[in-house]
């Protein structure tokens, strides 16, 4: 990789005008891997120009054009997938195997099904004497996380093309390298100059400038709540859109009639999948308060077959997760359940036996906790499983509701139709039915504080777009 220190603005990389660097750290090894530029404000100005006049023409451009143009990126990211894989695993630390059947193609997807959102979707049509059209809405910030960053930099990218907007991409400065990757794909892709641009760089710098823009139209922007909020507010005097995917603390039920052996092992595997560091983790496992040993011990013997280690190796099933903030906040809420009463069934604090360097988490469960605990309020992003107690079907949807986040939930039942009953009466944007998983021809995104807007398909197209009414389009017809 030659691009570390440059920034991709109006189809070049250039040198920044900003002289800070910033280390990249393996989280598995603790090792420095990459030195990265940091941006700043004149940075931002360069590349939200460039996307501003390149607005001009690309916004014109047709369906075709636009279509031409994401196959081409299509078959550069498929040609170089497994370079992008291998950068995710070394910057994050998800497993090799996670980063190749997971995490890469994840982008690819959101590419695909941005393309064909972007072939059916009803541009124009007529209501009375007006023709209703959809424009793109301009320059997009776009900010990005660090714990599926491939997926959230295509969930957004892809879509903005497609809708004929112009982009700068502020990736995580965590776990850059992919994103360096990405801009190499659009640039071998031939996207046109000004169209898509990068700038690295954290969020009070980076990312305060972008959402203050007043070139910038809108913000794009997956992470925490309270960054989320921080982004809302350095928007608002300019009063751009901003569509947020932030926070979680899914709820699982597991119903009575549910193959309890089967669906706890696979919510425990879920929650502890990319060390936990998902947004939509089932993190809060709900199943009825008279079978909670049974279902404690279910989830404690599906724990201690997590492997956790090298993310290299093909047997590992959690790496790291991905800085030593990270591990230490992880570290902290642990201790809290501990002390505010949960039962630790599994895990704990401490690096995992038989490790000792790296920011590794054990798997960690926790039984009888209660709804008003630290551990089941807070969002851990780690491997720490949360089973709570419920009386009846009702309560279930109670504490599955009682939480300021609504991005996600889960229901197992033996019985579809009950399974279902209870997903619709839950207050969030994505229920997994029955191990469902999830689906990016489908919108995702929250509800209260997990978000507004949505990504993925036609609905992640139509958050980059702006309705118009032509009146009068058509003459009235003659008596």
């Amino acid at each position: 990789m030659q691009n570390e220190q440059k920034f991709y603005i109006d189809g070049q990389w250039v040198e920044p005008h900003s002289k800070q660097t910033l280390a990249v750290v393996n989280p598995a090894t603790e090792a420095v891997i990459a030195t990265i530029a940091i941006g700043d404000e004149t940075d931002v100005d360069r590349a939200v120009a460039a996307a501003r006049r390149a607005f001009v023409t690309f916004s014109q451009t047709t369906i075709e054009e636009r279509a031409a143009l994401l196959e081409k990126i299509i078959a550069v990211y498929k040609a170089r997938m497994p370079e992008i894989a291998a950068a995710v695993s070394q910057e994050m630390g998800a497993p090799v195997s996670l980063a190749t059947a997971a995490q890469a193609p994840s982008g690819l997807g959101h590419l695909m099904h941005a393309l064909k959102a972007l072939k059916s979707f009803e541009w124009e049509k007529d209501v009375g004497r007006s023709r209703i059209v959809h424009e793109a809405i301009g320059v997009c910030a776009l900010i990005t996380p660090w714990n599926w960053p491939l997926n959230q930099i295509a969930a957004k990218v892809a879509p903005a093309l497609a809708a004929g907007c112009t982009v700068v991409l502020k990736p995580t400065e965590i776990a850059p390298l992919n994103a360096i990757l990405f801009a190499e794909v659009m640039h071998e892709a031939g996207v046109p100059p000004g169209v898509f641009n990068l700038v690295n760089g954290d969020g009070p710098g980076v990312g305060t400038f972008l959402s203050k823009h007043k070139d910038v139209d809108m913000v794009s922007f997956t992470g925490s709540t309270r960054a989320g909020v921080l982004v809302a507010q350095n928007a608002a005097p300019t009063v751009k859109r901003v569509t947020q995917e932030l926070g979680g603390k899914s709820a699982n039920i597991i119903l009575d009639d549910a193959d309890f052996k089967k669906v706890i092992s696979a919510g425990l595997f879920a929650c502890t999948s990319n060390s936990g560091q998902s947004c939509n983790a089932p993190t809060r496992m709900l199943v009825p308060i008279s079978r909670m040993d049974e279902a404690a011990a279910i989830a404690r013997a599906a724990a201690e077959g997590v492997t956790v280690g090298d993310p290299t190796k093909p047997e590992t099933k959690a790496g790291p997760v991905v800085s030593k903030l990270q591990w230490d906040k992880i570290q902290t809420l642990i201790k809290k359940g501990i002390e505010e009463g949960a039962k630790l069934e599994c895990g704990g604090a401490g690096l995992p036996d038989g490790i000792s360097a790296g920011y590794f988490v054990k798997p960690t469960v926790f039984s009888h906790v209660t709804n008003e605990m630290t551990i089941a309020r807070e969002e851990i992003f780690g491997p720490v499983l949360s089973i709570i107690g419920y009386k009846d079907d009702a309560d279930a949807i109670r504490i599955a509701n009682d939480t300021p986040y609504g991005l996600s939930g889960y229901v197992s039942s033996g019985n579809i139709d009950r399974a279902r009953g209870v997903a619709r009466q839950i207050r969030a944007g994505n229920i997994h039915v029955n191990g469902a998983g999830v689906d990016p021809g489908s919108p995702f995104g929250g509800y209260k504080q997990s978000g507004n807007g949505r990504e993925f398909g036609v609905w992640g197209l139509e958050e980059f777009l702006e309705t118009k009414a032509i009146l009068g389009y058509h003459a009235p017809v003659a008596a």
